[in-house]
């Protein structure tokens, strides 16, 4: 099926097609990651610059126009197989809830370039992704290589352990640490690896004159040799959308993690008000002032999975939640209808319900079972 889709793909190119605005994908929503790797592969080798039109999803064999909220949802469920332990592409750190290239994957380059394409493609149209990622991984993109202060964010336990041995200043530090120029560490799989930092690594043990000199190299190869393969195609892929960006060059590492994943700041006052109504609806209709309180009272991750269900997206953007400019609609009166949601104009339809128990009823059933249904 690959070679299919490849071969009707190629042929598309060849024989000539009209010129189109836009990057159009057509993906099956249960082989999506395959799908979309053969159409942005032969996109980036044929006709790169299509990857920096804006993006239109079809899922086969679904109705639907893709304006905005179907590109939301497909890189929402790309991002959630990406990251899936059965892909082994990233490693998860238990301790940050971070995830890093795993050096040991059995994946192509070419899954680690659709990553890197898939972030890119993002900036492009204004999506927030959910994805975490260690502060350094966005410092790397911006052409500056990981160091030793940034095993802070990557692994604490290990920075502090490293910094104790660069606060000691006893002149029997060989004997107190035992510490050599061969590290070891485990791989996803839970095997013992080891690597020599020099040559000979396991017979030069570390001093008070070599210390600095070993945390600066066990950084090097955590953060950058180790997963050099992995992170080349990564930005790689993520160069092939962005290369006529300067991003490097306009922001600073924080700030392009900002743009990829946008701020974890949940201040829903802001989104209340900023929220226009429409339809019939004002902030002093009844259900609608039902519905922000029930919202307020909502936890942290019911409010990720309203944002959620009426934007694409649980991530806030830059600016905060007032940006968002949620617009309320009446959709007709009470009735037994769950609310549904235009995810690409951010409007939540909201039947008038005759109560505030019968409103959180529906509202929780749509925030909590609406993949695939319910956002238009």
């Amino acid at each position: 099926m690959y070679s299919e889709r490849r071969i009707s793909i190629y042929q598309q190119v060849m024989e000539g097609m009209p010129a189109n605005p836009y990057l159009k994908l057509r993906v099956r929503r249960d082989h999506i990651i395959d799908d979309a790797l053969v159409e942005l592969e032969m996109v980036a080798l044929e006709n790169p610059g299509d990857l920096k039109k804006q993006m239109v999803v079809e899922f086969e064999g679904e109705q639907g126009i893709d304006e905005g909220g179907v590109s939301k949802e497909f890189f929402q469920l790309i991002v959630e197989q990406i990251f899936n332990p059965d892909y082994a592409m990233f490693c998860l750190n238990n301790e940050t809830q971070t995830f890093w290239f795993n050096p040991n994957c059995f994946e192509s380059d070419a899954q680690f370039t659709l990553v890197g394409i898939v972030l890119g493609l993002a900036i492009y149209n204004n999506v927030i992704l959910d994805v975490h990622f260690p502060p350094v991984m966005y410092k790397k993109l911006c052409s500056k290589p990981g160091s030793f202060h940034d095993l802070q964010d990557w692994n604490p336990t290990l920075y502090r352990s490293l910094v104790e041995l660069l606060d000691y200043e006893g002149d029997d530090m060989e004997d107190v640490f035992m510490q050599t120029f061969r590290v070891g560490y485990q791989d996803v799989f839970g095997t013992s690896l080891t690597h020599d930092l020099k040559t000979d690594g396991d017979n030069i043990l570390v001093s008070q004159s070599s210390k600095q000199e070993f945390v600066e190299l066990y950084a090097d190869f955590l953060l950058n040799k180790m997963v050099e393969r992995q992170f080349r195609a990564f930005r790689r892929g993520f160069n092939m959308v962005t290369d006529d960006s300067p991003l490097a060059n306009l922001f600073r590492p924080e700030e392009l993690e900002l743009l990829v994943c946008g701020s974890q700041h949940y201040d829903f006052l802001e989104l209340m008000k900023s929220a226009e109504y429409d339809g019939g609806y004002t902030s002093e209709t009844a259900i609608v002032q039902a519905f922000w309180e029930l919202v307020h009272d909502m936890s942290t991750e019911d409010k990720k999975r309203l944002l959620q269900f009426t934007t694409g997206s649980a991530r806030v953007p830059v600016g905060g939640l007032a940006r968002l400019k949620l617009i309320i609609a009446r959709h007709g009166p009470d009735c037994d209808r769950l609310p549904t949601a235009h995810t690409c104009f951010n409007v939540l339809l909201l039947p008038e319900y005759s109560s505030k128990e019968k409103l959180k009823d529906r509202l929780y059933k749509a925030i909590k079972y609406s993949q695939g249904f319910g956002m238009l």
